[in-house]
């Protein structure tokens, strides 16, 4: 170490030292002779690209300093310059705890490859299910049993649950009964109704072989309710109290049936009937005295849902009013179930996907993207391009219709089509749009239907008034003064505007309220939106606009 550099680096001056540090060879000799808290210090201000260099030449105590010791951000831009293979080396030294930092994707399927089960059973047993899953769907099939049974039990089951259908199919078809039913008998209820409507009837006839007597007659009972219901959403596994019940009664049923429930936070009260009659919080039971009972803490004003309720006003009703959970009774108000927020969040997700696909004309499918077959884009897409197509025969009938009248008036005329319909399809889509969101988000109901229409009228006044003296000007001052197109006279630029403004303030009616149309017709209000409200606004605009034109300008 040249004197320069050792005076520097005894002043704490690490940002003057590493602009004096060149070649890594130097900069990791320099490294090993410092103190680990001046190496950490050292390493912030040095170029991530140079760290890196430098990084693979150290030894592994140096090594883990340096990866414990860097934020997030730094070590991520140091490990983007390290090589997959180097990146192996330095975790094999590491305890799980720090390798956890730097140990993504491709570094444990590098070690799955290589088969250095002793490094990789501690690094996955310390990870997220999530981060797991996203693993696994990428492994090699024949490679999937072997990645699980590295696992722990519970990890193993949190983990199957978050993997996608796909890769849950491969894998059970791999494994022995053995460790089926080790998953089955780590799943919540709800998940393994989701696994079993999701898989062949050859893998469903495996897993409830493997479930025992009761289990399947929970899941019987499950699936006979309707697919877009609370009940089929939710889970059986919860804790219940009865009012006669101590506080410390309750500590104890929670000790003793935790294990095998959902969610504990929120605790549900019912009578000998079953009936809800209250519930009770975790942080109520541990405030309160220990003999005290639970009908004098519990709350008795319980917001709950019913089983046959819109699976999707069960999830937005959670979101409005931040549970953890829901309670779900039968007719009789007895207590069946619960929805918890995670499945509430899935099915909205779920929703608003169908939601957008319906909107851009595309039948909803479950299956991701990359997963999904040439064929079954066609399949997805065809129908709805077929109606639309068909749909737009309309249209052009109406220009055969008015073709020869509008050809002796001015041909221009038929240049100002696309621009009419364009921004009539585009002003009925934003309108709809607007609804649809409103409608979805529980901010509108088809009562408010002439609340909607009245808004939308003035705001719809308002944009035409805007559109047309725009489009005015932009036909006189551009189309005609600077591309010379002396055909656009001002009363024809006058009769384009006038059209324009009219397409407008009638695709803002049409766009608000055919969403609120089809929703009084209990149907789902995203699947009128662009296409259906395009086609009908292009029809529209053209009636409006010939009809216009024949009755202003001369022939």
């Amino acid at each position: 170490m040249n004197e320069e550099l050792k005076t520097l680096l005894e002043a704490k001056k690490f940002e003057e030292a590493a602009a004096l540090l060149k070649k890594p060879d130097e900069a990791a000799s320099l490294l090993s002779e410092l103190p680990e808290e001046d190496v950490v210090s050292l390493c912030h201000v040095l170029d991530p690209d140079f760290l890196a260099d430098i990084l693979v030449l150290l030894e592994p105590n140096l090594q883990q300093a340096i990866v414990k010791g860097l934020r997030d951000d730094e070590l991520e831009e140091v490990m983007e310059d390290v090589s997959v293979d180097d990146t192996v080396d330095i975790i094999e030294e590491m305890p799980e705890g720090v390798a956890l930092r730097i140990a993504e994707e491709d570094e444990i399927l590098k070690l799955l490859e290589e088969r250095k089960f002793s490094v990789l059973k501690p690094l996955l047993s310390s990870m997220n299910e999530i981060d797991l899953a996203a693993i696994f769907e990428n492994v090699k099939e024949e490679d999937l049993p072997v990645l699980f049974r590295i696992l722990p039990k519970d990890l193993a089951a949190d983990m199957f649950v978050e993997i996608d259908k796909d890769t849950q199919e491969k894998l059970l078809k791999k494994l022995n009964d053995r460790e089926v039913k080790g998953i089955m008998d780590e799943l919540f209820l709800d998940d393994t109704v989701d696994l079993i409507e999701e898989m062949p009837s050859s893998v469903v006839k495996r897993l409830l072989a493997q479930s025992d007597s009761e289990t399947r007659a929970y899941i019987n009972e499950l699936l006979k309710y309707p697919k877009d219901s609370a009940g089929s959403i939710m889970t059986i596994e919860f804790v219940r109290f009865l009012p006669t019940m101590s506080v410390r009664d309750a500590f104890d049923r929670i000790r003793a049936t935790a294990i095998d429930k959902e969610t504990i936070y929120t605790c549900y009260v019912t009578d000998t009937k079953n009936e809800l009659i209250g519930l009770v919080t975790a942080k109520d039971l541990m405030l309160a005295d220990p003999d005290a009972l639970i009908s004098d803490i519990m709350e008795d004003n319980v917001i709950y849902v019913n089983t046959l309720d819109d699976r999707e006003e069960v999830a937005m009703k959670i979101s409005d009013y931040g549970f953890l959970a829901i309670p779900v009774v039968d007719r009789e108000r007895r207590l069946v179930g619960i929805v918890t927020v995670d499945d509430a969040m899935t099915v909205l997700e779920e929703e608003n996907t169908e939601d957008l696909e319906h909107m851009v004309g595309i039948v909803h499918d479950k299956t991701p993207y990359l997963k999904t077959g040439v064929f079954s884009i066609w399949k997805n897409r065809v129908p709805w391009l077929l109606i639309l197509m068909v749909s737009a025969t309309f249209t052009g009938l109406i220009i055969n219709t008015f073709e020869s009248r509008l050809n002796a008036i001015s041909t221009v005329l038929f240049a100002c089509v696309p621009m009419l319909m364009d921004t009539g399809g585009n002003s009925g889509s934003q309108a709809s749009v607007t609804v649809i969101r409103a409608l979805a988000l529980g901010e509108l109901t088809t009562a408010d239907t002439l609340k909607v229409v009245w808004k939308e009228f003035r705001a719809s006044l308002l944009l035409s008034v805007t559109l047309g003296i725009a489009c005015f000007l932009k036909l006189m001052l551009i189309d005609n003064l600077i591309f010379g197109y002396k055909d656009y006279t001002p009363l024809l630029c006058s009769v384009v505007s006038l059209a324009l403004a009219c397409t407008i303030v009638i695709a803002k009616l049409v766009g608000c309220l055919l969403p609120l149309l089809v929703k009084k017709c209990k149907l789902d209000p995203a699947a009128v939106a662009s296409p259906f409200i395009t086609t009908i606004v292009d029809a529209v605009s053209l009636i409006v606009f010939c009809g216009l034109a024949i009755a202003i300008l001369p022939a």
